[in-house]
């Protein structure tokens, strides 16, 4: 998802989608455990996408603070 999709996502809808992603990043670790990943640049790709999912919520907070 690029970045401008996320912006235009609320707080709460952040929050599901990172929800989301952490549940992914675990069947991605199981399925690597067991040698069946095909793919390891999909685990970079989910924990760079929570982490730019917390960003965001972290500057929605600051933003919602300065209110």
């Amino acid at each position: 998802m690029k970045l401008s999709e996320l912006r235009e996502l609320s707080k709460d809808e952040l929050l599901v989608k990172k929800a989301e992603l952490k549940d992914q990043i675990f069947k991605l670790r199981f399925q690597h455990s067991l040698g069946q990943l095909e793919s390891t640049a999909k685990l970079r790709n989910v924990r760079r996408e929570i982490a730019r999912i917390e960003t965001l919520a972290g500057e929605k907070d600051r933003k919602a603070k300065a209110e």
